[in-house]
């Protein structure tokens, strides 16, 4: 690394804040003369001949052609192919994505080739999955989906990565944070690196190739991205005090300017320790990695780029809603600067070619896309206090005549960018006016006309017949809306709805499992025998284990939330199954099987009493738990006892589990074979806890079959967890030791597969459950959520 770039700093600034300043000195002429105003009103009048149309009085009776809420995603897709709309709304939709995020001019024929190519390719893959898929979220948005693409581009191994990564940045999002939207912003931009790259590669690029620079754009779009949840968004929220916030800030642009992330210091005492710690380590990572793949013609360029971006933000951060004297250049130029730099870094961050027309473009654009985003936010901006244009043009437009408002601003930057930096090309203007409507609409639908109105009474008052104009398009145009907002709304509902279930989740293990292991206890009947006074102590002894009691969990969670069942019905089921399922880990633990020490944080029942009593507790769990099954009193007698058939059917196919599990220690097995074992020992205790709920309710067959099924696989997808948490675990967290498997000479997936390509393994058994369950009728979150469980779990 240079030292010379801490003397460059103030240099690089200067000269991107002269050019940002020449910038908006050209702007503020055209809002001061208006200019912008006759040139946009001739780009309406052509613009609405596609926009405003007069509707047809048959229209009012085709009820099966009206437009559904976007919010149902697939009924919205299905009507635009339906109607005719798809391509026009996917191709404005990309046309945007080519001109914001690769800084593309639309009228380049080699743009509008690769535009069409991908309008056809997302076309084709959105009508046939809302064909077969039917109503629910875009599969896109799911982890199933994203593994499925990442098998497809033979990425496997970076997509595991990420979603490790996205996982431990959702946990560690401070509360005070808005999570949902640190989640989306970081995706957001994980997408464009990709998209960037994407487009760099040309068409005879080999797979592999393919392959290596997509699992590259992933790890760098993760490692840019994360700047912004834990720099921007981190500093902007009241996490840190005033005095952190600085020490943080100092760090960050030592980094910047030396290359080098700094040790932490001065950070003793603090209460955000944990949380810096994390975060210090998790960028120190990103910026190892993103300094790795520089390529030495690019480097400067980058650490330029990211410390105008981050200087320009610091700036803009620091200032004050109560402050009544900045300038229109204090306001604009650092919204110019931060809005640009923050893409423009993009290019250098995968060391791409020098584009000196991308880089001009996206320069003049941005500030345009930060207007338009700081217009949508401007009510929750005041509420924090921020200073942005439209916050400060609010509060002192009555008492400073010289303030520059906003709105006429944005007019002009758009005015600007469809005349003289897109040359008048037709298709900008109608894309560019197409977004600008959108944006409007769709704030008069989130404030409701009321407030709407007011707003605009104040930001559009200079130019009432202009204003007139274009609430009239609001009102009455039409096709304006975007393919990317669509998967934003989706993104954000996703991620608030999995928040709930995913509390919903927590909550129902914790008050049903502790509703569980008040129920477990063998109660001593007076008079016992001493012997059966012992093994009744023996079996309680292991049932008190801190156990994660999944099997009954899900029985319950079927039973009651499902299908109906009363909960104090279903108690002797509950009980049964978790005899049953602690009789076959006694079993496991002894010394002529697995010769586990410790089991549930414990020592095991061998080590405390004997291998002898341990043997005897594990059969007399199994009575008890076919006991408790023949006290299903509210069932029918026939249903129970065809649920004890199939108990009896189930427990033998656990023994033969790990008879087989047993008789294959040394040997090498097959995939197939594992599978088999892995089946047998594990996923016959999770279809059960499915199952027989089911039985009790009397389902049909082929629900049953589905529940079988997804059974299968989410069985083998703990196992592996199992296996490798074996390998990966802490002995701590988990409450028995780790290296049993090896210790043991044990067949695992982790053996055969290794370590990356049982990770594979599990996630192609998650997706399957997950298609399974999106094929069934019933409310499946909670059955989602256990998968995500099972897959991210540490114990």
């Amino acid at each position: 690394m240079k030292s010379e770039y801490t003397d460059q700093a103030d240099t690089w600034y200067r000269q991107a804040e002269q050019k940002a300043a020449q910038y908006f000195a050209s702007l503020y002429m055209q809002v001061m003369e208006k200019t912008y105003v006759p040139t946009l009103t001739e780009d309406f009048q052509l613009w609405k001949r596609n926009h405003i149309n007069k509707r047809s009085w048959l229209s009012l009776f085709s009820r099966g052609t009206r437009k559904p809420d976007s919010q149902d995603y697939r009924r919205y897709i299905g009507w635009l192919d339906h109607t005719g709309k798809l391509d026009d709304y996917l191709d404005r939709s990309i046309s945007y994505i080519y001109m914001r995020d690769l800084g593309k001019a639309l009228d380049s024929p080699d743009t509008q080739t690769r535009i069409q190519r991908a309008v056809a390719d997302i076309k084709n893959h959105l009508t046939s999955s809302t064909v077969t898929k039917g109503g629910g979220q875009s599969e896109q948005l799911s982890l199933a989906g994203l593994y499925r693409w990442a098998q497809k581009e033979s990425i496997e191994s970076a997509v595991i990565w990420l979603i490790d990564k996205l996982k431990d940045v959702s946990a560690n999002i401070p509360k005070e944070m808005n999570a949902e939207h640190a989640q989306r912003k970081l995706i957001k931009i994980i997408i464009g690196v990709i998209m960037h790259v994407v487009e760099e590669m040309d068409d005879e690029i080999s797979s592999a190739e393919r392959a290596q620079r997509l699992d590259e754009a992933i790890r760098l779009g993760y490692s840019y991205g994360l700047t912004y949840p834990f720099i921007d968004d981190l500093l902007d929220s009241g996490v840190l005090t005033d005095e952190e916030k600085e020490l943080y800030s100092n760090m960050i642009r030592t980094a910047l300017l030396t290359g080098i992330v700094p040790e932490l210091s001065g950070w003793g005492g603090s209460n955000n320790m944990e949380i810096i710690q994390y975060v210090h380590s998790e960028l120190r990572d990103a910026f190892e990695y993103i300094k790795e793949h520089q390529r030495a013609d690019t480097q400067e360029t980058f650490f330029e780029q990211s410390y105008v971006f981050f200087h320009s933000q610091d700036i803009d951060r620091v200032k004050d809603l109560s402050n009544k004297n900045y300038t229109n250049e204090e306001l604009y130029i650092p919204i110019i600067l931060k809005s640009s730099s923050s893409r423009l870094i993009v290019r250098s961050v995968i060391s791409a070619p020098l584009d000196e027309g991308f880089d001009q473009r996206t320069f003049l654009y941005g500030i345009y896309n930060q207007l338009a985003d700081d217009f949508a936010d401007m009510f929750d901006d005041m509420n924090d206090g921020a200073v942005t244009p439209y916050t400060y043009y609010l509060k002192y437009h009555d008492l400073r005549s010289d303030l520059i408002n906003p709105f006429e601003l944005y007019w002009a930057v758009i005015s600007h960018l469809i005349h003289n930096v897109y040359q008048s090309d037709a298709k900008t203007r109608e894309v560019i006016l197409d977004r600008a409507i959108n944006g409007l609409k769709r704030c008069k639908a989130r404030l409701g006309p009321e407030k709407y109105n007011e707003i605009m009474g104040i930001f559009a008052a200079g130019n009432p017949e202009f204003n007139r104009l274009v609430q009239y398009m609001v009102q009455k145009a039409d096709d304006v809306d975007f393919f990317d907002k669509l998967l934003r709304d989706q993104m954000v509902t996703i991620l608030k709805n999995n928040q709930k279930e995913k509390e919903d989740f927590q909550d129902t293990i914790k008050n049903v499992r502790q509703q569980i292991n008040n129920e477990l206890q063998i109660i001593k009947a007076n008079g016992i025998s001493p012997i059966k006074d012992t093994l009744i102590d023996a079996a309680n002894y292991s049932l008190e284990g801190d156990g994660k009691r999944i099997r009954p969990l899900l029985a319950w969670v079927m039973g009651v939330n499902e299908y109906g069942l009363q909960p104090s019905a279903i108690v002797p089921l509950l009980r049964s199954l978790e005899y049953l399922h602690t009789a076959s880990l006694i079993f496991d633990d002894l010394p002529s099987q697995d010769n586990a020490s410790t089991r549930r944080g414990r020592p095991t029942l061998h080590q405390v009493y004997n291998s002898a009593t341990a043997e005897l507790t594990g059969l007399f769990l199994i009575q008890k738990g076919i006991e408790e099954q023949t006290s299903l009193h509210s069932f029918d007698a026939k249903t129970v006892l065809t649920l004890m058939q199939y108990s009896a059917q189930k427990a033998e196919d656990t023994c033969m589990g790990q008879a087989m599990d047993l008789h294959s220690k040394g040997k090498a097995l097959t995939l197939e074979q594992l599978n088999m074992i892995c089946f047998y020992k594990t996923g016959t205790a999770f279809e059960a806890s499915l199952v027989m709920p089911a039985i009790l309710a009397q389902v049909k067959a082929p629900e049953i079959e589905a529940l079988k099924k997804f059974a299968y696989h989410a069985g083998i997808a703990f196992q592996i967890k199992d296996d490798l948490l074996d390998l990966e675990g802490d002995l701590l967290v988990l409450g028995k030791p780790t290296q049993k498997d090896v210790e043991n000479n044990s067949s695992t997936f982790v053996a055969i597969l290794g370590q990356e390509g049982a990770r594979k393994e599990m996630w192609e058994h998650y997706c399957l459950a997950i298609e399974t369950l999106n094929k069934m009728s019933h409310n499946t979150a909670f059955l989602k959520h256990l998968l995500n469980y099972i897959v991210s779990r540490d114990r």
